[in-house]
């Protein structure tokens, strides 16, 4: 039992209330404290066995982790990771009610609240999973043109006619697709205009650029290290060149199945965290990590493929070797998983800034409804981890200009290179 769940349970029922309204309300508290009830009833989740789709992707880690590692059983729950072959897969198991949850673009889960991307339902995110580690490669083919970094791409983008050059992203509305595109903005190249993109799901991502089909792709690790080893492409940034620190993956789900099953939800979302801590604990629990996911039945490739970037150990394929001061993170004493209403705003920005929003978004409104905090204040409480004292947060990206969440629609409506 651990010291905040003794202390809880000393309180008289008047005491115990009293520290829950503190926490937002005592009706919100089931699940809060495994095996502890409230006054409205069980705290026992609603489901005991959860799945949870997946991606291959280093950064699903944590997802697995939970289940390898039986963080889920200490919340009661069972989490049965299930992998899944594309992003437009893990969109339509989530709203069929196929999955319960799943390891998914942060930027999708707005697409699918507000209807771009597939079919609008009502979505929620219920934890982000990770910060950093994704990257934009360029084909190896683009080397001998004379592009090797962005200023170099852009003059070979400029000296062709306008789409010469394709480049693939993940999903239309997912993370990828806007590290590329910011990106290649920030090089003055236009990601509609100079330049063509297509969508090829993360791990087909190599094979096609081995056969000639783009000459630049955006996606998560390990596919950006597995280009370097297979002589197919050289990296040209890191997400995190883009914006260190930035939201990645979260745990998403649909408003309806976080409203009817908000124990479990706190559940999946303790034991995540729990695996979170777990992995960024050190090298070795990073090393077992990458291990573990290496398996056929989660990434599916060579354990070195995976580790050098999961530990900063990083690489261009032209030569670089550094150690990456923002690699990717899982936890960082729970600043990395707080579902702050800024990150999900910032990716509504960029939709309009690229017109897959026809006009201004309700914004903070939209953040709100989407990223449960009520349910991650509750599970991070539960699991002993830290809370920020705010909802928000800022940042400076790859231009220099700042983004804290305060005026969307300025900056949305800002850039040089937009729409």
């Amino acid at each position: 039992m651990s010291k905040l769940t003794k202390d809880l349970s000393a309180l008289s029922r008047r005491g115990f209330i009293r520290a829950g309204a503190a926490l937002g309300g005592a009706s919100m508290l089931g699940g809060l404290l495994p095996g502890m009830a409230w006054a409205a009833g069980s705290d026992a989740p609603e489901k005991k066995e959860i799945k949870v789709g997946f991606i291959p992707l280093t950064d699903c880690a944590s997802v697995v982790m939970a289940s390898v590692k039986k963080f889920d059983e200490k919340y009661g729950i069972k989490i049965i990771p299930s992998k899944e072959a594309s992003w437009a897969a893990v969109r339509d198991k989530l709203v069929s009610g196929e999955l319960d949850a799943a390891h998914i673009l942060y930027g999708q889960v707005y697409g699918i609240h507000l209807g771009i991307g597939g079919a609008q339902k009502d979505m929620a995110v219920l934890m982000t999973l990770n910060n950093n580690g994704q990257g934009i490669s360029l084909a190896t083919q683009m080397k001998d043109k004379g592009a090797v970094d962005g200023p170099s791409l852009k003059k070979v983008v400029a000296a062709s006619a306008p789409g010469t050059y394709t480049f693939a992203q993940t999903f239309p509305t997912g993370t990828h697709a806007m590290w590329l595109y910011y990106w290649l903005a920030a090089h003055d190249i236009h990601p509609f205009q100079d330049v063509k993109t297509i969508v090829v799901p993360p791990p087909q991502m190599v094979a096609n650029a081995r056969v000639g089909n783009m000459h630049g792709f955006s996606v998560g690790e390990p596919w950006n290290q597995r280009a370097i080893i297979d002589k197919v492409g050289f990296s040209v940034a890191t997400s995190q060149d883009v914006w260190p620190d930035h939201p990645e993956k979260v745990l998403g789900t649909t408003a309806d199945w976080a409203n009817r099953n908000p124990n479990a939800a706190r559940a999946v979302i303790a034991a995540i965290l729990e695996a979170s801590r777990w992995i960024d604990a050190s090298d070795a629990n990073r090393k077992e990590t990458a291990q573990t996911i290496a398996a056929r039945s989660y990434v599916n490739t060579d354990v070195a493929v995976i580790e050098g970037r999961i530990l900063g150990d990083y690489e261009n394929g032209l030569g670089k070797r550094w150690k990456d001061a923002h690699s990717m993170r899982f936890f960082r004493d729970g600043e990395v998983n707080f579902p702050w209403l800024s990150d999900g705003m910032w990716f509504l920005t960029q939709h309009r800034r690229w017109g897959l929003l026809d006009k201004e978004p309700d914004y903070l409104g939209v953040a709100r409804a989407i990223n449960r905090i009520d349910l991650y204040r509750q599970a991070a409480t539960a699991a002993g981890v830290a809370l920020p004292a705010g909802d928000t947060r800022a940042s400076t990206l790859i231009d220099g200009v700042v983004w804290d969440g305060s005026a969307p629609a300025q900056y949305a409506g800002g850039f040089k290179v937009k729409v």
